[in-house]
């Protein structure tokens, strides 16, 4: 009895501290779930600290489940087409029009709205771009089944063909970005101005000047966005990551379903 309620009492402390805004609080919060399932194993398993173990980590083996069962089958294409779009509804997508605006207030022109479906993601992207900083910035909503979830960048290009981007994808991303792609993730912040201002910085912390970047046709924005896809895929099959499925697709390799699972284990990290 006494057991059973150690392991209610720490399930309680961490529903108590997940509650909280502090971030410190919320993980101790996550840490006491881990705890309670390695006493939940160590308890049943007659007081065995190696089944206790085996069950606190199996929480770090669950992203597997999904790696392994759709990710592990899908056929990806190597040229992803982007195709002209509507906007979702505003049920899907309600800050669109707000994000829009911000956008457009802070000097940049609305180009196109483009997306495309791939590996079960719908993908909407609304394209912009500002003539006098020579920056793209975009507008994203990435929806697959019932999980949906949007994010802004600001990116800037290089004559000597490097593009530096300022983003506040959410996640992880799902495959190593080529040598001349440099990110800089901003995770937390949700208003465009902020990535601007952090965009600018970024840019002055990499010694880029003005007269460094290079303009970019903005009726080619969607075919510059495919032509980088590619490089990237082209990239990843080079580092072993992806391989090659026939009929034009791609898929993981072993070792790039690794990866997808260690990025997974840092975003339950980050985010827990």
């Amino acid at each position: 009895m006494s057991e059973t309620l150690l392991v209610i009492g720490t399930l309680f402390l961490a529903y108590g501290c997940r509650s909280f805004e502090f971030v410190a609080v919320r993980k101790f919060g996550a840490f006491c779930v881990i705890i309670a399932t390695f006493l939940t194993g160590y308890f049943l398993s007659g007081h065995n600290v190696t089944w206790g173990i085996v069950t606190a980590l199996g929480w770090f083996f669950l992203p597997g489940i999904d790696i392994m069962t759709r990710i592990r089958k899908m056929r990806l294409p190597l040229d992803k087409k982007m195709q002209s779009r509507f906007p979702p509804n505003r049920d899907l997508f309600p800050q669109l029009r707000e994000f829009t605006n911000e956008v457009e207030v802070a000097g940049f022109e609305h180009i196109q709205d483009s997306g495309w479906e791939w590996g079960g993601v719908d993908q909407f992207v609304r394209f912009f771009y500002d003539p006098n900083s020579k920056a793209q910035a975009t507008i994203n909503l990435n929806s697959q089944s019932h999980l949906a979830y949007n994010y802004m960048s600001v990116s800037s290009r290089t004559a000597d063909g490097k593009t530096l981007m300022t983003w506040n994808y959410p996640f992880s991303y799902a495959m190593k970005l080529t040598p001349d792609c440099v990110v800089n993730c901003v995770r937390g912040i949700e208003s465009f101005n902020e990535i601007i201002e952090v965009h600018r910085k970024f840019l002055q912390s990499k010694g880029i000047n003005e007269s460094d970047l290079q303009e970019t046709d903005p009726d080619e924005l969607g075919k510059l966005t495919e032509k980088e896809m590619r490089t990237q895929i082209d990239h990843n099959l080079d580092r072993g990551l992806l391989k090659l499925s026939g009929k034009g697709t791609f898929s993981y390799s072993w070792k790039g379903l690794f990866f997808l699972w260690y990025q997974s284990i840092k975003d339950m990290i980050r985010l827990s």
